[in-house]
Order: C-alpha cells, then structure tokens, then sequence
C-alpha cells in the first residue's frame, strides 16, 4: 500500500489526465473505430500473429501515426517526421522502434500496453475490455481497426537503427 505522498500517487494523476485527454481527443473526433475486436493470441511478452492474416501497408501506417486526430502517436512520442512540428517527449522515441522490439513486442504495445506496464499513460488501441472513462457511444470500440493497427505495425518495422 502506497502513502498518499508517495511520488507514485503524485504522478499517477498527471497520467490518468493524460489518458483522459486522449481518449476525449481520440473519441471527439470520430476516431475510435468501428468494428468489434477480432481475437488474437499473446504470447509471452508479444502477439506473434497479424490481427489480418495479411500484412499491412508502411505508408498507411506512417499516415496514422502523424494524423493528429486518428493515431495521435506524436502527442507523446517522437519520431523520424522532420515535416511534423510539436512531436511528444513523453513516451520513447519511435526511431529505431523495430531495433528494439519484435514485430510482436510492437504489436502488443499497441494493441494493449497495459499488459506489459499497468500504469503506462499509452492507451491500448485495440482492447475494449476492462476501461474507464469511455464514453457509452465508443464502448466496446478499439480505437483502431485491426487492418489499422497492421498498417502501423508494417511501418514500425521499417524503423531500424
């Protein structure tokens, strides 16, 4: 049991906050989507196989990323985008990402990063199950489809040191 002063309780706020916004941000645009999650297998530290079946497409992918409104990566991460301005700090740099984890590590950091770290502020784009503060018209929605969350995966894996 922490204390009420511990430096954990003092930060979990900032990342329940940051949480929060993201989800209003991703939600209030009509980003989350639509479709019902498809299911899929961890294993270990990773989920092995695609959500497809297929791989999918680095430039879609690099388009998710950047989009401000559908993946909302750059509000805390940084990454290879010279063009785009304001990139976060606040999460690991996305250069090199597939250098430094397996297309599997990579697929479960987005699909539910809470498994690997329960207080992350990442929010998990494909789970459903097991969330607060999700508005009743987004419930049971992931936030990316499962051809969307392929579509990162295939341009994170162009990311080597």
């Amino acid at each position: 049991m922490r204390k009420p002063g511990s430096v954990r309780s003092r930060q979990r706020p900032s990342a329940d906050a940051v949480v929060a916004g993201l989800v209003v941000l991703l939600t209030s645009t009509g980003a989350v989507s639509q479709e019902e999650p498809r299911p899929y297998t961890i294993v270990g530290d990773a989920i092995p196989a695609s959500l497809t079946g297929a791989a999918g497409d680095p430039v879609r992918g690099r388009a998710i990323i950047v989009d401000r409104r559908l993946g909302a990566c750059l509000l805390c991460h940084t990454g290879p985008f010279p063009e785009e301005k304001f990139q976060g700090t606040l999460a690991p740099d996305l250069s090199g990402a597939n250098s430094r984890w397996s297309e599997g590590e990579l697929r479960l950091r987005l699909v539910d990063p809470t498994r690997l770290n329960p207080d992350t502020i990442m929010p998990p784009y494909y789970r459903v199950g097991g969330l607060t503060r999700v508005g009743q018209p987004w419930r049971g929605k992931p936030i990316l489809t499962a051809e969307q969350i392929e579509d990162v995966m295939a341009f994170l894996t162009t990311l080597r040191d």
